[in-house]
């Protein structure tokens, strides 16, 4: 008989350490599956059972505020909790049990080239705070990182070169690239910062003067960063929503449009799987437009 409690411990430092997770997984599974144990009151592995997970799911459903895809995600933990205790030979349900609710296809929501040209180009150029925003925003569309992988990038890149190295999503290695006016707004931006700090990107105090430069107060946090995309947005006269994540997918788009393949747009955005990425096929097939353009109706021309 074997106390949940220590086996959820377990499973969530094997999450971390053996399967190489990050600790936002690792915070996220163990949400999911206390959850699950809270409201099921489990005790021990035996408790587990198909109708105490049914039940749960159900209960889950009922919540007006969580969505089917949040659902899934409590399905998926609990699912591979599952195996690891069929892997370590406790008797169980079966993971194959659990099916997963079919979730609607993600729509991509992007914003005209025209408006994203006015965005980019939003951040002044005579200002400190100024010049880092113009970085941030080019170093976005030219890679489309992470807002996480942003946060993390050292200062000390080959300018040269335009290359990058990041870690990623289960600390995985990918190489981005830059583009000449992502090059040339970093480079503006590390040529007249004041500090030292191996950062990248870095918070600015507010300034209480236009003669008063702003102190460096350490790395820049995510939510500092969508703050200014917000700002910029509005600055740039833009009514759709702009959010960091959303500037990844109008880099993705903009490759696919302009003729990339989508496994090497899996490698750039550092997709573990090709699904993920064949969000963006449905507005960038350019094969079935110049189709359309080529058959239908051709004998109203």
């Amino acid at each position: 008989m074997a106390d949940i409690e220590k086996l959820l411990k377990e499973y969530l430092d094997y999450l971390e350490i053996e399967k190489n997770r990050s600790p936002k997984t690792r915070e996220n599974y163990e949400r999911y599956l206390r959850a699950f144990i809270t409201y099921s009151k489990i005790k021990k592995v035996e408790d587990i059972t198909a109708d105490s997970i049914k039940d749960f799911r159900v209960h889950l459903a009922r919540q007006e505020n969580i969505k089917k895809i949040t659902q899934t995600y409590y399905a998926i933990a609990i699912r591979n909790f599952l195996k690891y205790l069929i892997k370590n030979d406790y008797e169980t349900v079966s993971p194959d049990k659990i099916e997963l609710p079919k979730i609607p296809k993600r729509q991509i929501d992007i914003i005209e080239y025209a408006d994203l040209e006015r965005f980019l180009s939003a951040p002044p150029q005579n200002t400190l705070r100024g010049l880092r925003d113009r970085a941030i925003l080019e170093m976005f569309f030219s890679t489309g990182l992470r807002i996480s992988e942003l946060c993390n990038l050292d200062r000390y890149i080959n300018l040269e070169r335009g290359e990058v190295t990041v870690r990623g999503k289960g600390e995985k290695l990918r190489v981005v690239f830059l583009s000449e006016r992502a090059r040339a707004a970093i480079k503006n931006w590390l040529e007249k910062r004041p500090d030292t700090l191996e950062h990248m990107f870095v918070s600015l105090s507010k300034q209480t003067s236009a003669l008063k430069q702003p102190k460096i107060i350490g790395k820049i946090t995510p939510r500092a960063i969508q703050r200014l995309v917000e700002y910029y947005r509005r600055k740039a006269g833009i009514a759709k929503k702009i959010t960091p994540h959303q500037i990844r997918h109008q880099f993705a788009t903009d490759l696919l449009v302009n003729g990339a393949d989508l496994r090497s747009v899996q490698e750039i955005l550092g997709h573990s799987n090709i699904s993920t990425t064949q969000i963006y096929t449905h507005i960038t097939n350019k094969e079935l437009r110049e189709v359309h353009k080529s058959f239908h109706a051709r004998r109203r021309k």
